[in-house]
């Protein structure tokens, strides 16, 4: 239950601060003087978005805070998946910056608003106008169905189904839509990867190939030119081999005389055995050059080849032309391997499909059971307040796996005899809506482990013994939940374990929402107003104290 609420810097609330009763909470005040804003504020709590707007002084930063005890309502496991700590206390938290930027703690840890929302939803719940219009959507309506069947564990295994069968499919159609497109282009891309494959291309063929032909189509100048090279280097006539031995036999004489000539002879002696060694050398070299002209064409074929290729699949060079052929390697391999790959996709999706269809028959019959129950409950209570002649049907029929399962849900409603029920939205009145929706929330009380719930209004378009029996049933729900009321109507407001008036404040420069509790002859006080208007009579006074002294003993007793 709510403990304590603290509402710091918002709208028209510069400080306010409230610890609800555990039991039936009432909240009244004039139109305008902040219910609204108070309940606004609590949304926060349960995740809704805001903006700067909502700053009381845009200089400050807005701070909603409310302190839970959850003890004993089983709600462990939620925090455990949100990795939060826990404990009896629980302390939500949103912080609204001067920059517009929201965060939000529980226990004091950040989370996102997905996570506040889903701790948020299983320690309150807020009824408001916007839900009585929900009333009319089917799915606020199989909402209802599940709540009232309790069907948390296997809406849980039918979403993980349902979620498992969805990445299954898509697997699935995408593999068929890459298949349908590869298979149009398998024949042209096998065709060139065919092309390539018969290519034999090797990384570095074309660098050796075009060397290869420079030295066939310039043969005979490099042949002549090595020939005059070895002529100059060594010739029976005149060489640089013949003048280098008389330069090596004049060195060695005169180093016979003196050893500083020595070193001179060594050297001309190393350079006489290298230039032989060169003279050998370019002698093999011209042997080795041949003038092979059908070599050179053979290699132009395949240096034509190897250009064609590159410019036709706009290639840098043979490196990028084997990227190419592997990359098509793969895009072929693959077409040839899709029957495989897709038996198997199919297989593993009419798997999943199965076990989402086993988990979405779970759930149908779960809800199949509970629909005659809610019927019936909700027939009884529309009697008690004061529509004898009101039943309600619930329609369902079969459509299409969805996110909440394969069933369609509608509410069918009459409130009249011998008025064929219809869809809500077509039927309901104001009154009507507030009396249905008061028997929805009241039968769906005890099949949640829900701490707290506010009724904003509930009260709409009722009054006289309707709305004292609406309050019975309020304090009825209080034994086990605690119950913030929001009404205008005295016989509500009298049926409280305590109650507390919202006002405004204009004794500052800028007027300012308050909330008190108020004590018993405030009570009093402020409900026979609700009776009598703002001056009440004795007998609107004496009314208000007795209607507070009923619900004193029904207490009692």
């Amino acid at each position: 239950m709510l403990s304590h609420l603290l509402i710091k810097n918002y709208a028209l609330i510069d400080e306010l601060e409230l610890a609800p009763d555990r039991e039936l909470n009432i909240i009244t005040g004039e139109t305008g003087a902040g219910k609204s804003i108070m309940l606004g504020a609590i949304g926060l709590l349960l995740g809704n978005r805001a903006d700067t707007r909502v700053l009381y002084n845009p200089e400050l930063k807005c701070v909603i805070e409310g302190t839970f005890g959850v003890a004993g309502y089983a709600i462990e496991r939620i925090f455990e998946e949100e990795e939060l700590d826990f404990s009896d206390s629980c302390i939500v938290r949103r912080e609204i910056g001067v920059s517009g930027k929201s965060r939000a703690f529980v226990n004091d840890t950040p989370v996102n608003l997905e996570t506040l929302r889903r701790v948020t939803s299983q320690i309150m719940d807020i009824h408001s106008q916007h839900d009585s219009i929900l009333l009319g959507s089917n799915d606020y309506q199989l909402e209802i169905v599940d709540t009232y069947a309790q069907n948390d564990t296997l809406l849980r295994q039918y979403r993980t189904d349902y979620q498992a069968y969805r990445a299954k499919k898509s697997i699935y159609d995408q593999l068929q839509a890459e298949a349908a497109a590869m298979r149009k282009e398998f024949d042209y891309n096998n065709f060139l990867y065919e092309e390539l494959v018969k290519a034999q291309l090797t990384p570095d063929e074309q660098e050796a190939l075009e060397q290869e032909l420079n030295i066939l189509e310039n043969a005979e100048e490099i042949k002549e030119r090595l020939q005059l090279a070895y002529e100059y280097l060594d010739n029976a006539e005149q060489s640089v081999i013949d003048f280098l031995k008389s330069t090596v036999s004049n060195l060695s004489y005169i180093s016979k005389l003196s050893d500083q000539y020595e070193q001179l002879q060594q050297r001309a002696q190393s350079s006489l055995i290298e230039l032989r060694d060169l003279a050998d050398e370019i002698s093999t070299e011209q042997d080795n050059v041949e003038i092979d002209d059908a070599r050179a064409e053979t290699i132009r074929e395949r240096l034509n080849l190897l250009y064609q290729l590159q410019t036709k699949h706009q290639a840098a060079d043979v490196t990028a032309l084997i990227r190419l052929r592997d990359e098509l390697g793969q895009k072929v391999s693959k077409v040839l391997n899709l029957d495989d790959e897709l038996a198997e996709a199919k297989t593993q999706t009419e798997a999943a499909r199965a076990q989402l269809l086993e988990s979405a028959n779970a759930l149908s019959a779960a809800r199949l059971a509970v629909l005659e129950s809610i019927e019936a409950e909700i027939d009884g209570l529309l009697h008690d307040l004061g529509m004898p002649n009101a039943s309600l049907k619930i329609q369902t029929e079969t459509g299409k796996p969805s996110a909440t399962g394969i069933d369609v849900i509608t509410f069918l409603f009459s409130a009249n005899k011998g008025i064929k029920p219809q869809q809500l939205k077509n039927v309901a009145s104001g009154g009507e809506f507030s009396r249905l929706m008061m028997a929805i929330k009241y039968i769906l009380a005890n099949k949640r482990s829900l701490p707290t719930i506010i009724f904003d209004e509930i009260d709409t378009g009722v009054s006289g013994e309707i709305a004292i029996k609406m309050g019975n049933m309020m304090r009825d729900m209080a034994h086990s939940h605690q119950i913030i009321a929001i009404t205008h109507l005295h016989q509500i407001a009298g049926q409280g374990t305590a109650h507390y008036f919202v006002y405004k404040d204009n004794t500052a420069a800028k007027t300012v929402s308050r909330i008190r509790r108020l004590s018993f002859d405030e009570r009093v006080s402020e409900i026979a107003q609700m009776i009598g208007g703002k001056n009440p009579s004795a007998s609107a006074i004496k009314n208000a104290r007795e209607l507070l002294k009923q619900r004193a003993n029904a207490t009692v007793r």
